[in-house]
């Protein structure tokens, strides 16, 4: 099942119910409704299976937001349900905030009131599995029975996991986590716990896990924290030379599970706590023969920069070991000249000179916004090169003020090959594209 949306919220909201609904994805859609008719004419209107009839249980919650008690919960609530259950529609029961309620009145609620499912809210996130335990036993025999459970104080995977083995029928979800405040249960670790730890096997193709983290990460611009397990960018990433030794000889030292079954790959990254089996193994990769003292010498310099607070990329590393041992490539692609213009009353527009393995090309383009456009543009001038994916693109502002220096960091791919490179400059258009020509004369080595 999948909740697309709150149908009373605004027009736009309900244009995009719609599309889930026409996209016809072989499953149950539902929207967010009130204790208000009107909301369920909403849900109506855009065509969908079911409603989340969402009612206050806490007497906090109806003394202060509705001004009500609790009679006037179970009456109104009854007359919704049954308007929508009139017209057609499933409809999933949820006592809002019940972790707060008297357990009592919210079995009560759900006796009386005739929903084809019932789901008990943990809207504050205070849940304990323990309470779970008591809740789920409480309540799994009135109707199909949800838990939906937020992660204020850090529980909601827990409490999801536990609703479950207690015989609960489902756990409400969310692809990242995200949702109010610190989010709700988290789609990809309720789904990862439940089929490594108890095997549970869920419908969810767990190697698709990653894209779709990474897709809507995109389209809601909210993204992971990097130490978010299954998703966050060092789910996978080793930098530690002991856990790199180690991992290089069996993976399960170090990791649960295999980054592939989420559709990831493992990164080794390099800092202070590199080692030299890393180092050794990513010279190797570049196609730079380096002896022993050379090694230590690349090792070195590399510390030396992540004493210093810095990240070190793949570029970054190739500069390194190609001025220990004296290498010397000239790069692919050099930008000789970018012009762009933006406005509020005008496209935002690019131009690019490049010269690609020692030919100019010139090339324009548009975009979102300046630092879009003069991506667009680089790809366009870039042709055939340009067949890679820009899997992150992120922005730091290193000093204050409006002078500010920012970092970029781009993470491209191209095939199986992933690589990091980094642009700083006090112009994020011009870092950006830094960024990338590094990357790309790295990945095109």
């Amino acid at each position: 099942m999948i909740e697309a949306g709150s149908a009373a919220t605004s027009a736009g909201e309900r244009d995009g119910i719609k599309a889930v609904v026409e996209a016809d994805l072989g499953c149950e859609i539902s929207t967010f409704t009130r204790m208000l008719k009107k909301d369920v004419d909403y849900a109506l209107e855009c065509d969908v299976d079911s409603i989340h009839l969402v009612v206050p249980v806490s007497d906090l919650h109806i003394k202060e937001k509705l001004r009500k008690d609790r009679d006037y919960v179970i009456a109104v609530a009854g007359e919704v349900a049954d308007y929508a259950r009139d017209h057609g529609l499933l409809v999933e029961l949820s006592g809002e905030d019940a972790s707060r309620a008297d357990l009592g009145f919210v079995g009560e609620l759900f006796r009386t009131v005739k929903s084809d499912r019932i789901c008990f809210c943990d809207t504050v996130g205070i849940l304990t599995p323990e309470r779970v335990d008591e809740v789920v036993d409480a309540l799994k025999g009135i109707a199909p029975l949800n838990l939906h459970c937020h992660n204020d104080l850090g529980l909601a995977t827990a409490n999801s996991v536990r609703a479950i083995l207690k015989g609960a029928n489902g756990v409400h979800v969310t692809v990242n986590g995200i949702g109010e405040r610190a989010g709700n249960a988290s789609l990809e670790e309720v789904v990862m716990v439940l089929k490594k730890l108890y095997g549970i096997e869920t419908d969810i193709k767990t190697e698709h896990l990653y894209h779709l983290s990474t897709l809507v990460s995109r389209l809601t611009k909210v993204t992971p924290s990097q130490n978010k397990p299954i998703v966050g960018d060092n789910a996978f990433t080793h930098e530690s030379g002991i856990h790199v030794h180690a991992i290089m000889a069996d993976s399960a030292t170090y990791e649960p599970i295999n980054p592939e079954e989420v559709g990831r790959k493992r990164r080794f990254v390099f800092g202070k706590h590199t080692g030299r089996k890393s180092i050794e193994m990513a010279v190797k990769e570049l196609g730079i023969d380096a002896d022993t003292d050379e090694l230590d010498e690349i090792l070195q310099r590399v510390k030396e920069l992540g004493d210093l607070g810095k990240r070190v990329t793949d570029a970054d590393l190739q500069v390194i070991a190609e001025a220990v041992t004296g290498v010397t490539r000239d790069p692919k692609v050099i930008l000789e000249d970018l012009t762009v213009v933006s406005g509020n009353r005008i496209t935002p527009t690019a131009s690019v000179r490049l010269l690609i393995d020692r030919t100019e090309v010139l090339e324009a383009g548009t975009g979102d916004g300046p630092v879009d456009a003069a991506m667009n543009a680089l790809r366009r001038a870039l042709g055939n090169m340009a067949e890679f994916k820009l899997e992150q693109y992120h922005v730091d502002a290193i000093s204050g003020g409006t002078d500010a220096l920012v970092e970029v960091r781009v993470t491209l791919s191209k095939g199986d090959r992933v690589i990091t490179a980094s642009g700083a400059r006090t112009d994020i258009i011009m870092a950006s594209l830094d960024a990338m020509i590094e990357g790309i004369n790295r990945l095109y080595r």
